[in-house]
């Protein structure tokens, strides 16, 4: 059995690559999916493929009905989802997603530093798993398909 295992939040870091390679040197049967990581891109599809929009409300609004579309899609396929918050910027989006999640009875694991703990405790209270490193997250994942416990992080 291939796991599909979303990977939703900030943009700015590499811990999706993180995750990706430590899979992969586990060799663990994991397809790994993600929204539009290029920020332009995903700000500006709407109005670069359904036309320019004077107020920037619009603007938005059409980008993300588009990437709704993949978000929504892949987030439903998903065995897994992994949610991480960023130190830098507010991933509303993230939030939005992890609820998404939920709702569909999907296993949410969210990665976030300690002190974000009191403005995400919703979201942790509803998730399987609050980890703070990329690493703990393939961990986590060996550990669910294989069984197999790491002897130390």
């Amino acid at each position: 059995m291939t796991w599909r295992v979303y990977l939703s939040g900030e943009i700015h870091t590499s811990w999706r690559n993180e995750i990706a390679l430590a899979v992969a040197e586990k060799g663990l049967p994991v397809e790994f999916t993600a929204p539009v990581t290029d920020h332009d891109a995903s700000d500006d599809c709407g109005v670069l493929i359904m036309g320019a929009e004077e107020k920037k409300f619009w603007h938005d609004h059409k980008g993300a009905k588009l990437n709704a579309i993949r978000t929504r899609t892949l987030i439903e396929k998903a065995d897994i989802v992994i949610v991480r918050f960023g130190e830098k910027y507010k991933q509303w989006n993230a939030a939005f997603d992890a609820g998404l999640a939920v709702a569909l009875g999907k296993s949410l694991i969210v990665i976030h530093q300690p002190e974000h703990a009191h403005a995400l405790k919703e979201v942790d209270a509803a998730a399987l798993a609050v980890i703070e490193k990329p690493k703990q997250a393939a961990l986590i994942l060996d550990y669910v398909i294989n069984g197999s416990v790491p002897e130390a992080l």
